[in-house]
């Protein structure tokens, strides 16, 4: 499973190489897959393209010779003959944009795929965003950094895939019309343009990534704000102090910002001179055979084809070369954005948790929040757990779910995760966007659709008014759930998807918390018509009336 982060500095080096593999392996799956098929199509396209590109180039030389001659017939076959491979030239490079842009969609559903896959198997979402500090914005990861990388990659893809067919062939023909000196010369002019650019390329790299962090810290104190407008709201100076706080995240950005392109302001002094010292190198390679009297036999007109021809090859060679170093700009930016489960058993159905002298802490702080605590939840008895807050009730729960590890003792989990076993109800509601249909559905969509158990569910969680502001079960709304209902209406909401999917157990954290004490009392009687076993966390003396009704244990 594949997951690919930022933690370490980046660098264009073996680790580079072995996550650029990683995601090759995803992005070309097997030689059949479509994006094999379209890289395939496009190498064939390229091939073709400089085969013609190659025409073209020597057409100059074919012009001086026919003006030298002064032939009207031959200089009229000659011009059309240049235009019709200026119009296949034109033809097959569109082409190959068009597969370029077609693969970075491809690569781009591949590699958001594979990434959604991995966070959203088991519990890795919540590894990520809650217990590893080290890693930050995995959603900035996953959008908008595999977005970039399909996009740099497909910009290359044509280049590189072309690369070592064009450098073979220039290379000859260089070999062929210059000898070893302005094979020498070029290949030397290379390996000089590559180590100075892979030394201005190395500090971006790295100022790069932390850009990607600080767009992502941004973004999220913006959305933070967002979040929380209707609370801050209440307070005259929250305002300005989350101006001031969202003001230092904008300019830590725009510091880096000017950083990147301060780094960035000699990489281009690297590129762009290697770029115009290549068109005086070609004439210069050009000039030592001409010189040295290797040509003295050709008349004016023979030479200046000649030279015609030989400067095409030497300047498309060394154009070849200076394509390959400009491409250290956009590697730099993919060297930038390519940085166990439990299973669980279904075990005797009478039984769900089992406690053995179980100490649990949080994994931020070294202080135990329980120690030694040893119980059993048995079907049919139910748990009341009670504290103020911060004494490690929701921590239980993580421990139970796994999501925390304990220190001490053991947890044994003898009935499945799911609808037929245990379900976990948060304090905060869990809502997405579609219709009320779905919202009861959410999570367990296995189950035939059954309209008239869903409108009882409904009417037992007392939301039977709801179905007259959709507009049914199926009506598809605008609006955001989050936003229309109120804190009780969506605890009442998730009742009705737990009276629904009617596990064997239900563990409830604070689920009531927004809700009347007459209300709470129905709906934990609800539960306990349904059968279900209740293991409830919370701190209102309310629940210790509805243990008493429910028949259970305190702890």
């Amino acid at each position: 499973m594949f997951f690919v982060f930022f933690v370490f500095r980046p660098k264009l080096d073996v680790k580079f190489l072995q996550r650029l593999w990683r995601i090759l392996r995803i992005l070309f799956p097997c030689w059949s897959s479509q994006n094999a098929l379209m890289f395939l199509t496009l190498l064939g396209v390229a091939l073709l393209e400089q085969l013609i590109i190659y025409q073209v180039g020597v057409v100059p030389s074919r012009f001086y010779e026919v003006l030298s001659d002064k032939s009207i017939e031959a200089f009229k076959g000659l011009a059309a003959y240049a235009v019709l491979l200026i119009l296949m030239n034109s033809t097959l490079k569109s082409l190959d944009q068009y597969i370029c842009s077609l693969l970075y969609v491809s690569w781009r559903r591949s590699l958001t795929e594979s990434l959604h896959k991995a966070y959203f198997h088991g519990r890795v979402y919540y590894t990520l965003n809650v217990l590893r500090k080290d890693i930050d914005n995995p959603d900035q990861r996953i959008s908008q950094d595999g977005e970039r990388l399909c996009k740099q990659m497909s910009t290359m893809a044509s280049r590189l895939l072309i690369s070592p067919f064009t450098l073979a062939y220039y290379t000859y023909q260089c070999f062929t019309s210059t000898g070893w000196i302005g094979l020498v010369s070029i290949f030397g002019y290379f390996v000089v343009g590559t180590i100075t650019n892979k030394v201005l390329m190395g500090p971006i790299v790295s100022t790069l990534v932390e850009q990607e962090r600080l767009e992502g810290d941004f973004r999220y104190s913006e959305m933070e704000f967002w979040e929380k407008e209707e609370v801050l709201a209440h307070f005259s100076m929250a305002g300005k102090v989350e101006h001031e706080r969202t003001g230092r995240c904008f300019q830590n950005l725009l510091n880096t910002q000017r950083s990147l392109m301060n780094k960035e302001f000699w990489l281009y002094i690297g590129v762009n001179t290697f770029d115009y010292l290549g068109g005086i190198l070609s004439y210069i390679v050009i000039a030592i055979p001409i010189f040295t009297g290797v040509y003295d036999e050709l008349s004016p007109g023979e030479l200046s084809a000649l030279v015609s021809r030989n400067a095409f090859v030497c300047i498309y060679l060394i154009n070849c070369f200076t394509q390959l170093i400009d491409l250290s700009t956009t590697l730099s930016d993919v060297a930038g954005y390519t940085h166990s489960d439990r299973e669980q058993h279904a075990g005797t159905s009478d039984t769900a948790f089992v406690l053995d002298h179980l100490s649990y802490k949080s994994p931020v702080s070294d202080e135990l929040l329980v120690e030694d605590l040893s119980l059993r939840v048995s079907q049919g008895c139910h748990l009341l757990v009670v504290g103020n807050t911060g004494t490690g009730k929701t921590s239980l729960l993580r421990v139970l779910s796994h999501l925390w590890e304990a220190c001490g003792g053991s947890v044994e989990v003898t009935t499945c995760f799911g609808p037929r076993g245990i379900l976990f109800l948060p304090q905060k509601p869990y809502l997405t966007d579609g219709t009320l249909r779905e919202q009861v559905r959410r999570l367990y969509t296995d189950r035939a659709a059954d309209d008239a158990r869903i409108l009882q569910c409904l009417e037992l969680a007392g939301l039977s008014g709801l179905l007259k502001r959709t507009g049914g079960l199926d009506e598809a709304v605008e609006w955001n759930w989050y936003d229309v209902l109120s804190p009780g209406e969506m605890q009442r909401l998730c009742f009705a998807r737990l009276f629904y999917l009617q596990p064997k157990y239900a563990v409830l954290d604070e689920a009531t918390s927004a809700l009347t004490e007459e209300a709470e009392g129905q709906l934990y009687r609800a539960c306990k018509q349904l059968g279900m076993t209740l293991v409830s966390l919370g701190h209102r003396s309310s629940l210790e009336k509805v243990r008493l009704s429910c028949s259970g244990t305190r702890w």
